[in-house]
């Protein structure tokens, strides 16, 4: 059974922005008048076209995850999901605009948040056996960067290079852009880091579609940690379904546009040095053996060592 609209609401709230702030009735007519209004309503309010909308009101239906009820439909239940995590809202701000108890935004929260759970692995897909065309087709990045066996993730220079991860190199300069201005890597380490910058730019444009999407993951939101945990999931499998029913969705084209690796070939030389980057030697708090460590240095040494290898025998044919 529904509680009542007047019970107290303990869980953490904020001001609704202005721009968001709509004097209505109730959720209901706001969500009919946004539904009803032009695509670009929806694609602000709840992240996703209308007919990707109503489309995942379906299938959670169809698969029992959710129902109406007396008060508060299916539509009305995801808005106030999508409407939380897309603008990074909490409960008492939401009370605001849709007219229900903290109690209520907050069940209904939770109610969808596993339903999307439920559904999540329809839309993740195990990463295939094939070198993406993106490293196939360009020689900055292959053979070097070619999935070996057991595969690994690039990261960054706060985590350590260690099995599954490849790291830059702690400790070397790092210049942003690899053959302008008259700066060319003096040495492995160094065309090793460029390259892998360059190719990491690929999964921050990719984050940073999904965090532009989704605003509730650009920091921990006061949850528990099993919801935030469930949170990143929802949001990807989300973002995914997105992407799956809307390819031309305007958010995967804005960070699309962002593309760092064609752009870098195109600027003019500087007369001054580039920034550099100074990677700093991360703590390292997981438990490896040291032949692990070993091992994944030395991956890490052959990539350099045969990158260098090409890159000097391409400058002596010039």
């Amino acid at each position: 059974m529904e509680n009542s609209d007047d019970e107290k609401d303990g869980v953490f709230g904020n001001c609704m922005p202005k721009e968001l702030s709509i004097s209505l009735t109730n959720g209901t007519k706001f969500v009919d008048e946004v539904l009803r209004g032009p695509s670009d309503r929806c694609l602000e309010n709840f992240r996703m076209d209308k007919h990707a909308f109503y489309k995942l009101c379906d299938i959670l239906q169809g698969k029992g995850l959710l129902r109406h009820t007396n008060r508060i439909k299916i539509e009305e239940q995801l808005a106030i999901f999508l409407f939380i995590i897309g603008h990074n809202l909490r409960t008492r701000a939401v009370q605001e605009l849709f007219r229900y108890s903290g109690e209520t935004i907050s069940r209904h929260f939770n109610n969808v948040l596993n339903a999307i759970m439920a559904i999540s692995l329809d839309f993740f897909q195990p990463p295939g056996s094939d070198i993406p065309p993106e490293i196939l087709e360009d020689p900055r990045f292959y053979p070097y960067f070619k999935v070996p066996e057991g595969k690994y993730y690039l990261v960054d220079s706060k985590y350590a290079n260690m099995p599954g991860f490849i790291a830059p190199y702690n400790g070397v300069l790092c210049h942003l852009n690899e053959f302008v201005g008259g700066y060319p890597p003096r040495d492995s380490r160094e065309l090793f880091n460029q390259r892998h910058l360059l190719l990491r730019n690929v999964t921050d444009r990719i984050f940073g579609a999904l965090k532009a999407r989704f605003p509730i993951l650009m920091s921990a939101p006061p949850y528990p940690l099993q919801t935030q945990v469930k949170l990143v999931v929802a949001a990807c499998a989300l973002h995914n379904y997105i992407c799956r029913e809307k390819p031309d969705d305007w958010i995967i084209k804005m960070h699309e546009h962002d593309n760092t690796l064609q752009m870098e070939e195109s600027l003019p030389p500087l007369e001054v040095e580039p920034p550099i980057i100074q990677v700093e030697s991360p703590a390292l708090d997981i438990a490896f053996d040291t032949e692990q460590l070993e091992f994944s240095s030395q991956l890490r040494d052959s990539i350099a060592g045969d990158m260098w290898g090409d890159y000097i025998s391409d400058l002596s044919t010039m």
